[in-house]
């Protein structure tokens, strides 16, 4: 069976001079220790069975979690502690569904039919009665605008008050179309859509007054926007970016391979305009198990790799992600999660294939095939022992584009594929450096995009 390998950072410092031609070398390096997990385990107290629906962070100490129904209530629950512990302060008759603060002490969550406030953090809940109203979904933008949306056929649509709940409007019906998810980037731009791909993704340009089509047949199970232009949607095939407002929607490349169990990107969090988190798919382990993978992309999307948070955690998949800076960063499934304070792991992963386990003569880099290539080629190596091994590409003058593979692997023969979608047609290099006790194995070879 085709595994995925444990990862294990190697730091080699080379110079490359790009002269035309590039041959293997043998130097003196310093091997890197295995790499330690940041990542922690968390629990939540006994929901009776209840899974988390949603979780939000307020700043690194305070956060709130709203629930399925278990036993026969759904909860609101809260951490003064990054998580390590969770305190029930609200239970209800209605599955939540969503919960938005708009500050530290101001929050809001739905249920069913009711909306729920809170202005002291999250000690107390008051209801804003929803009149025939039933919220799949809920976006807050400030004490006053909020949005619903009602996915039913009858009177559903989209909802909005502008008076925090006083009086509700209906500001759009399609029927057996209408929309179970809403997100607004601000009082006038937002997105809505069903969860079939029978119809479409909408937009709004004047706050929910009129929706036009964004995209034909599909539907998001998040979106989030960097600025008015710039923003992503995932959904179960993947992740999408636009930088004109959603007028165009391109696909981004994101780890697969056989050993990637592709499960749909669940959640989206943005850090700034390059770094991006998202949750969702998974991994084939060693032994026949299955780890949930995190994805992280720090150029805006043109590269994303993933990572197993913390290879002594267990957990199957990831449905919600959220990092409210560069270091701290939750994620979460059914009742348990992982916090890190660091950033998460410092190994990244692409997905990789061993195809022989036959110990080799010697290491080896192999040309890429197909050369030229557009825009996916697939590049061979060969380990004569267990070893850290890194593959870098370069452009034509020297600068590191992407860190294709940095694992430590057992020797045998590698098949690991490349997509240069995001590159231009060009010449490249990619490198193999092996690093086995104090000798470093490097190899460059050239190859060709044309597009």
């Amino acid at each position: 069976m085709k595994k995925l390998l444990k990862i294990t950072l190697t730091l080699v410092i080379t110079v490359i001079i790009v002269t035309g031609i590039l041959i293997p070398e043998i130097i003196l390096g310093t091997p890197a220790s295995p790499a330690v997990g940041n990542w922690y385990q968390q629990f939540l107290p006994n929901t009776n069975g209840a899974s988390i629906r949603d979780i939000t962070f307020t700043d690194s100490l305070n956060g709130f979690i709203v629930t399925s129904i278990g036993g026969s209530n759904s909860y609101i629950l809260k951490t003064t502690n990054s998580g390590d512990n969770w305190i029930i302060k609200f239970n209800h008759t209605d599955p939540f569904v969503r919960v938005k603060f708009i500050n530290n002490t101001t929050g809001f969550t739905n249920a069913f039919q009711t909306i729920f406030k809170t202005t002291n953090a999250g000690e107390n809940w008051s209801p804003i009665n929803l009149p025939g109203i039933f919220g799949d979904d809920m976006f807050v933008l400030n004490n006053d605008s909020i949005w619903l949306a009602m996915s039913a056929s009858l009177g559903g649509g989209v909802f909005f008050t502008s008076n925090g709940g006083t009086n509700w409007v209906q500001q759009y019906s399609a029927g057996s179309q209408n929309p179970e998810k809403i997100y607004m980037y601000n009082a006038r731009i937002g997105f809505i859509s069903d969860n079939s791909g029978a119809s479409s993704i909408r937009k709004t340009t004047n706050g929910g007054l009129n929706w036009t089509v964004s995209v034909n047949g599909a539907w998001f199970n998040d979106m989030k926007f960097n600025d008015s232009l710039t923003g992503w949607y995932s959904d179960v095939n993947g992740i999408y970016k636009t930088t004109n407002s959603g007028l165009n929607w391109f696909a981004q490349v994101i780890p697969s391979g056989p050993n990637i169990i592709l499960d749909g990107i669940n959640k989206l969090s943005i850090i700034s305009k390059d770094t991006l988190w998202a949750s969702g798919n998974a991994v084939f382990y060693p032994n026949s198990q299955i780890r949930g993978i995190l994805l992280r992309t720090t150029n805006g999307g043109t590269n994303w790799l993933f990572q197993i948070p913390d290879t002594t955690i267990h957990n199957v998949f990831y449905s919600t992600v959220q990092f409210i800076n560069s270091n701290s960063g939750w994620a979460y499934k059914y009742t348990q999660g992982i916090h890190t304070t660091t950033g998460g792991d410092p190994i990244w992963l692409t997905a990789i294939e061993q195809t022989s386990y036959e110990v080799p003569k010697e290491f080896k880099l192999y040309q890429n095939y197909p050369n030229p290539f557009n825009p996916e080629t697939n590049i061979k190596f060969q380990l004569l022992k267990q070893a850290y091994t890194e593959i870098t590409i370069y452009d034509i003058t020297g600068r590191k584009i992407q860190k294709l593979l940095n694992e430590e692997l057992i020797a045998g023969e590698y098949e690991i594929d490349f997509n240069a979608a995001g590159l231009a047609t060009g010449t490249y290099f990619y490198k193999l450096t092996v690093t086995t006790g104090k000798e470093v194995f490097t190899d460059t070879k050239k190859m060709i995009l044309i597009k």
